[in-house]
């Protein structure tokens, strides 16, 4: 009797105990069901709402690409790549000197090897740009010191082009930036590895200002800001500055905006702000975003990786997405600029197998809205270019108008004499709501051809008279 209830005892003990051990179990997981929750929610308030959280990047069809192309092996930080709604351009590799190709947007698939580029240098090109008031007017510079301007036709090249309607010669090293001005008709600025900048007025063929004691240095980047009324330039020094373009001075400037040695790129974003790309001291690559008023700390420092490629920024001021392509990467990464900290946010990125050796930003104009594209690269490979479209996934066909905001037009704002006499001009802005056509605008430059064969005439008349009066002196 007393060994019976002993063991009843000891089994209600038992289960007592197996009871509490469920019932803390249970506890536990109730408490971890409970963190989840507030962990979700607190995380669902942390995701910051965007419009453009779910752009995608997708490459276009292999018909659709530039193939059998040999892409320039230069080891240069240029693009190598400009494009507009009419034309594709890429530096190519030339013997016996410097050739690009130009294609018309059309002309896919497979490019023969005798097809007629552009080749007037006589040294390799080391950068062009597509005018952005004319798509039939692009810009070159190379590593023979001078600039040329050519008039593409349209229907694209059938013979070789090697007579520039505009040459500039100006430097004294090779030229390897160049961009034209924004809103200032037939204004072109280039830098040298003579460590000048020259802005041009191109349908004069004048070198109007000369920028030569602010650089000590090679220039890494130089563009304007978004009216042309500033220029952002950085240089081996490690020295970022904002300068006036037409007295040539310099309005503020930071030092080491990134403190690794390795190649700094800045480019101006909404709100007048500046975002920088470069190399902390580890190496590692950064972006950060400034501002130009306080330039004491940046608003933002973020890194990124430990590849070496010098990441190249394309700012769109009609989404505030910039996106960042690395030179030798496979990938572009795209971030969103707003007021709100952290400022700069990720928003996703492209990825592919092959690295990309040079790329090409399509102005906003050449898009195709009624797919919801807002933007549109073409990736250099070493033997062929590949379009890759940035799109925003919505279902509808129309035109959707939070998407695309009256953007920058072709037609300039203000002529290149006006400008340099101190004259600003503000953008024109055109609706891409019923798309846009491509026009096809008069002969540019009549004025510097007919200048140019005046001055020929004229020294020919002079070298006529001084050897006509070199023969009556020696007859006395």
């Amino acid at each position: 009797m007393l060994l019976s209830l002993t063991a009843e005892a000891s089994y209600e003990r038992g289960k007592q105990m197996r009871l509490d051990v469920v019932l803390q179990i249970n506890i536990k997981n109730l408490s971890s069901v409970v963190s989840f929750i507030c962990f979700f929610t607190m995380s669902r308030k942390v995701v910051r709402s965007s419009k453009f959280r779910h752009v995608f990047g997708q490459a276009v069809k292999a018909d659709q690409c530039y193939d059998d192309i040999r892409i320039s092996q230069m080891t240069w930080d240029s693009n190598f790549c400009s494009v507009n709604p009419k034309f594709v351009a890429m530096i190519v590799d030339a013997s016996g000197g410097g050739a690009f190709m130009v294609l018309p947007l059309s002309k896919t698939g497979r490019i023969d090897m005798s097809y007629p580029t552009v080749c007037g240098h006589t040294g390799p090109v080391l950068d062009i740009d597509f005018c952005p008031h004319n798509d039939n007017i692009i810009a070159s510079g190379s590593e023979d010191c001078s600039v040329m301007i050519w008039e593409i036709p349209d229907g694209g090249l059938t013979t070789p082009l090697t007579n520039p309607v505009v040459k500039l010669d100006g430097h004294s090293k090779r030229v390897g930036i160049l961009s034209w001005h924004p809103t200032a008709h037939n204004v072109l600025m280039s830098a040298g590895c003579d460590n000048v900048v020259i802005l041009w007025n191109v349908a004069r063929g004048e070198a109007v200002v000369k920028i030569d004691s602010v650089h000590p240095d090679v220039i890494y980047s130089a563009v304007w800001n978004q009216d042309g009324s500033q220029i952002l330039t950085s240089c081996k020094d490690k020295t970022m500055r904002l300068l006036d373009p037409r007295k040539g001075t310099v309005i503020t400037e930071k030092e080491k905006p990134h403190e690794g040695s390795r190649p700094v790129r800045a480019v101006f974003v909404s709100g007048g702000k500046i975002l920088t790309t470069g190399f902390s001291r580890m190496s590692e690559r950064q972006v950060a975003l400034w501002d130009p008023n306080n330039f004491g700390e940046p608003l933002t420092l973020q890194e990124l990786d430990t590849s070496s490629g010098v990441l190249l920024p394309f700012f769109d001021p009609d989404t505030c997405i910039v996106y960042l392509c690395g030179k030798g990467d496979s990938s572009i990464r795209y971030f969103e600029v707003t007021d709100e900290a952290p400022y700069v946010h990720y928003l996703s990125m492209y990825g592919s197998k092959e690295s990309q050796k040079g790329m090409g930003y399509m102005p906003k104009r050449g898009l195709e809205v009624n797919k919801c594209e807002i933007a549109r690269f073409y990736k250099l490979h070493e033997r062929k270019c590949e379009p890759i479209v940035m799109t925003v996934p919505r279902k509808s066909d129309l035109f959707q108008e939070d998407l695309y905001p009256d953007t920058v037009g072709p037609e300039p704002s203000v002529e290149a004499d006006e400008w340099f006499q101190g004259k600003e001009g503000q953008p024109i802005m055109i609706s891409l709501k019923d798309g846009f056509v491509a026009a096809t605008k008069t002969k540019e430059f009549k004025e510097v051809q007919s200048l140019r064969k005046e001055v020929k005439d004229l020294k020919a008349a002079i070298e006529e008279l001084t050897n006509r009066v070199n023969e009556l002196e020696s007859k006395h």
